[in-house]
Order: structure tokens, then C-alpha cells, then sequence
């Protein structure tokens, strides 16, 4: 979201003109971070149906530096690292360490598999114990089929992942969670950097405000749209109807 806005604000504000004819807001330049986010936002809204047991972090910090794991979830079922994707309007096929979509190889099983083994050194290192990290692919797309291989990780569509997180065994005692949780949601477990002041509640807030000017754009483009195929189909109407007067006229005159 926060890098999404930072590109928004580089770019001049629409013209009242553009306003009119319902020109998209959404600078191209940050479409795939847009895009991101909102991945990243209905994954979220997907964890947040787990129960009280569970602690869900969202966009963790690791390293040194701005990289992040997008959620991460604590539980009796386990810990597991999150990257999720959002391709809606493609096809995506995946089998074991290979994920194509609309033909293109693209690193996600990979990336999702170094995140695991991150959170996982991280987690153990705050634990003083080996913590086991499960990494998990969540993938928005037009169509997800799968190959004869095994996925090398769970590669599930948004609306499957509290589900697959619920229906893991349990591994963790009510005990453990709770110190888990404790240390998860410690920024020093994660990052360098113990403290950070980042106002993401006002970045919450401006990024749902750019999803309302997108959405009411939208709206705006469908309805000069028929504005204007009216118009078209007037003009010939209206000379249709001209020459029936005219020719009314004419008898009536004759």
C-alpha cells in the first residue's frame, strides 16, 4: 500500500475534465503494487476468520532491509509464512519447484520457499529451539490447475487458506502459542531494526480512499459510455424524425 502511494504521489491529480470522462486514477506505474496490496488485503480478511487462537501478522519485516513476509500465522496447527499473488486475470500452472502464468516462469514457489526457511532461522534464533516455519503460496488467478508434480509448497486460492490452516494437526500446546505469539509480534525477531514509526493506519486509510476514487471512476467510464452510444443513436433518429415531419408537413400543405 505504502509504496503504491508514493508513486500515486508523484503524478499530477486527475483534471476535472478527466474526472468527467471517468479516466482511470491508478498511475500504470503502480498497478502492480496496487494490485498487490489488494492480494495481500483479501488474504488477509480470509485470516482473520481464524479463531482467537491464532495470532496473524501482516506485512513482517525481515532482515536488514525493506523486504517483508506478507503474513505470518501462529497457531496450534503450527507457524507458516504467507506470500500471496494476485494474477485474477491470468492462468496460472504450478508443479513441484515451477509455476507458469500465461506461459511465463515466474519464482514464486521459490521465493515462498526462502521465506519459510527465513522465518523459520529467525523464529528459532528468538526461541533459543527449532521452530518449524510451513511457507504457503496463496494465488488470486483466472484459473490455477496443477501439474503431476507435488507442488514443493500448499498452493491455495485466497478462500482456502483458513481452512487449510484449521485443518492441520496440531503440533503446538496452548502454552506454546502463546510464547510463539509473543515472540512473533516482537519487530526484533524479525528486522534489525527494533522500532519503527510508520503511520500505516493513515496509509490504510488513503489507499482505501484511492480504491473508492477507482471504483467510482469505473462508474463513471460505464456511464459516458452510454452517454455517448445515446447520442450516436440519436443523431439518425433525430433525422429520421425530421423527415417525417418534413413530409407530414408537406401533405398537410398540399
Amino acid at each position: 500500500m505504502q509504496q503504491c502511494l508514493v508513486i500515486q504521489a508523484d503524478g499530477p491529480p486527475r483534471s476535472g475534465w478527466a474526472r468527467f470522462w471517468g479516466r482511470h486514477p491508478l498511475r500504470p506505474e503502480a498497478e502492480s503494487w496496487f494490485k498487490g496490496a489488494q492480494g495481500e488485503r483479501q488474504v488477509a480478511a480470509q485470516l482473520d476468520m481464524l479463531g482467537s487462537e491464532y495470532t496473524v501478522l501482516h506485512a513482517v519485516p525481515v532482515g536488514a532491509g525493506d523486504g517483508d513476509i506478507d503474513h505470518v500465522v501462529v497457531g496450534p496447527t503450527g507457524v507458516f509464512s504467507i506470500n500471496t499473488k494476485n494474477h485474477a486475470d491470468r492462468s496460472v500452472w504450478v508443479g513441484g519447484h515451477t509455476l507458469v502464468i500465461s506461459g511465463r516462469k515466474l519464482p514464486h514457489v521459490q521465493k515462498s520457499l526462502k521465506e519459510g526457511a527465513k522465518a523459520s532461522q529467525l523464529l528459532s534464533a528468538a526461541a533459543g529451539g527449532p521452530i518449524r516455519v510451513q511457507p504457503l503460496l496463496v494465488i488470486e488467478s483466472a484459473r490455477l490447475k496443477f501439474g503431476d508434480k507435488v507442488p514443493a509448497v500448499p498452493v491455495l486460492r485466497p478462500h482456502e487458506v483458513a481452512r487449510h490452516v484449521n485443518s492441520q494437526p496440531r503440533v503446538h500446546s496452548d502454552a506454546a502459542v502463546r510464547y510463539l505469539s509473543m515472540l512473533a509480534e516482537e519487530r526484533g525477531t524479525w528486522h534489525v531494526d527494533a522500532v519503527v514509526i510508520n503511520d500505516t493506519l493513515r496509509h490504510v486509510q488513503r489507499f482505501e480512499r484511492l480504491e473508492r476514487e477507482i471504483t467510482a471512476a469505473a462508474r463513471q467510464r460505464r456511464f459516458m459510455r452510454k452517454a455517448v452510444a445515446v447520442a450516436i443513436l440519436a443523431v439518425p433518429a433525430g433525422a429520421l424524425l425530421g423527415y417525417w415531419w418534413a413530409v407530414a408537413v408537406s401533405s398537410i400543405q398540399q
